[in-house]
């Protein structure tokens, strides 16, 4: 096995897995619905209420999965 040249080791995976692949989440949290994001961990806020009820409408009618639970992983 050699070493890298540039001191640079390629990202490691997550010691995490998700059930899910897929990378959005619609989640129905206490504080309301939200995008949620698993390669970030986080929801993805969106402050226009317009906005947010287009953009869960198009992933609704997309087949994104909807959940109670929390959709990610914990935090370390």
């Amino acid at each position: 096995m050699s070493a890298r040249v540039d001191g640079v080791d390629p990202p490691a995976e997550p010691e995490w897995e998700s059930p899910d692949p897929l990378r959005w989440v619609i989640w129905n949290a206490p504080t309301g619905v939200m995008v949620f994001d698993r390669d970030t961990n986080g929801p993805l806020l969106l402050d226009d209420e317009t906005a947010l009820e287009e953009v869960l409408s198009g992933m609704r009618e997309a087949g994104v999965p909807e959940s109670d639970d929390y959709p990610g992983h914990p935090c370390s």
